[in-house]
């Protein structure tokens, strides 16, 4: 498999489930500002939606982050990343992947992050996070992920709180939300992806 990815964004979600799942893979990095690969293929050509993440599979390109998950987590059913397909377990793993990518991903985080959002939208979409943190907060009080393990949701959801101080939202404010990162963090898999990705975004 290859992944392509863009330091930090939400293929870092797929970045730590090839870990989790201890699956090789090559990985290519994309400057998302000119569909270019960093070793100067046209990512076009590979991915025409022009985002992150897309894995190449012995069958061909996957995109869209969820689905990329579902597709990692089932390539190591025994690791427990993704629930058997067909259960009811598998339907809540795909109700929070769909949660994450709709109502944080791209309901706030991408408004926030595209400069060419209107102001009066990026104000929208802040205002709108403290619920959805708060629903988030209310749902992980007493456990330790989003389900009874470690999913490929836990890996989408870790990713997005990475976002939440450059986006000048202090995690402090969810106590909740704050412990469950920083726990999440302390995971060798997703301690060696994201040390990986600051160091390529020259945050290392």
């Amino acid at each position: 498999m290859e992944l392509y990815f863009a330091p930090l964004s939400c293929s870092l979600a797929t970045r730590i489930a090839l870990y989790e799942a201890g699956l090789d893979a090559g990985f290519h990095q994309v400057v998302l500002s000119t569909k270019q690969t960093t070793d100067g293929a046209d990512y076009l050509k590979i991915n025409p939606k022009g985002q992150v993440p897309a894995l190449l599979t012995a069958d061909g390109i996957l995109t869209e982050g969820p689905a990329v998950l579902q597709y990692v987590a089932d390539q190591a059913p025994a690791t427990g990343l993704a629930p058997p397909a067909g259960t009811r377990e598998r339907s809540l793993l795909q109700q929070w992947l769909n949660y994450i990518a709709t109502e944080i991903h791209k309901g706030v985080f991408f408004l926030l992050f595209n400069p060419a959002v209107p102001a009066e939208a990026k104000q929208f979409a802040r205002d709108s996070l403290p619920a959805k943190y708060r629903f988030l907060s209310e749902h992980l009080a007493e456990r330790d992920y989003l389900l009874d393990g470690f999913t490929v949701a836990d890996a989408y959801l870790v990713t997005t709180l990475g976002w939440a101080q450059p986006a000048g939202v202090d995690l402090a404010e969810w106590p909740v939300l704050a412990r469950y990162a920083t726990a999440l963090r302390a995971r060798p898999a997703v301690a060696r992806a994201l040390g990986e990705e600051l160091a390529l975004a020259g945050r290392g």
